[in-house]
């Protein structure tokens, strides 16, 4: 299980690798729009919807939404009013997280799809057109403490971080992921000379919400009786399974760069 989770991470890298410094603009753009279409076809999935004609217009809707987005993001307000609602929503899921499980109604899980995909495109889309190296950055992040919190939980974990919502994940996985975590911020600080009292509370506090992204997702997964949202990733699960955590480390890390200054 190991080796095919490394070998799937390998490609799906160099994917986007390409997808961030080889592809015309425009190109990538419309890629991390569809890597987040593909997604809301998995929530879809979560929601109980037996037609597919219903899981389209579920699709379509979260489409429209991220069109009219990415059509309003010039508009700083406009922006700032995303990473706001982004943000207001990530705060009241890891509150939601402390009382789970509770039935999820259907419009919550509507909703709920919503808030989780759209200010997570808005601030990757935004971040692309900042820097790809901005949004890779991000990306290492979330990376650094998901992989230090499952090799750290293997090797450690026995005291549980949410049984209700991901029986799998531990304290001690939590810590090694924030140690990892650590260590790549200061690695960025002494390579750009970034103020490391400044960029190391920021990584972690980036790192944190992407734990809160990945439970919240799992939450909606374990009402829907799935363990994971697809199979497109041998070992990975699906697409949702993979930006669970980026959705809410995102739009925090977008805003610190676009309304704090940081970079």
């Amino acid at each position: 299980m190991l080796r095919q989770r490394v070998i799937t991470a390998i490609v799906a890298a160099a994917i986007l690798l390409l997808v961030l410094y080889v592809l015309p603009e425009a190109l990538a753009r419309l890629c991390l729009a569809a890597i987040f279409v593909g997604a809301a076809w998995e929530w879809s999935g979560l929601l109980g919807l037996g037609s597919p004609l219903v899981r389209f217009v579920y699709v379509g809707l979260i489409g429209v939404l991220q069109l009219a987005a990415f059509l309003l993001v010039p508009a700083s307000l406009s922006y700032e009013f995303v990473l706001a609602i982004a943000i207001a929503w990530w705060l009241a899921a890891f509150a939601w997280t402390f009382f789970y499980p509770t039935p999820i109604p259907a419009p919550v899980g509507w909703l709920g799809g919503a808030l989780v995909l759209v200010p997570a495109y808005v601030a990757l889309d935004w971040l692309y057109g900042q820097s790809s190296n901005l949004l890779l950055f991000m990306l290492i992040i979330v990376w650094a403490a998901d992989s230090g919190a499952y090799f750290s939980g293997r090797k450690f974990g026995h005291v549980k971080l949410a049984p209700a919502i991901s029986p799998g994940k531990t304290w001690e996985g939590v810590v090694g992921g924030l140690l990892a975590v650590l260590l790549v911020a200061v690695l960025r600080g002494l390579w750009t000379g970034n103020d490391l009292a400044v960029l190391v509370p920021f990584c972690i506090a980036v790192a944190l919400l992407s734990i809160i992204g990945d439970l919240t997702v799992s939450m909606f997964k374990r009402n829907a009786g799935v363990k994971d949202s697809g199979t497109m990733f041998p070992g990975h699960g699906g697409l949702l399974d993979r930006i669970d955590s980026v959705t809410a480390a995102a739009p925090l890390f977008a805003a610190g760069v676009a309304l704090a200054g940081l970079s």
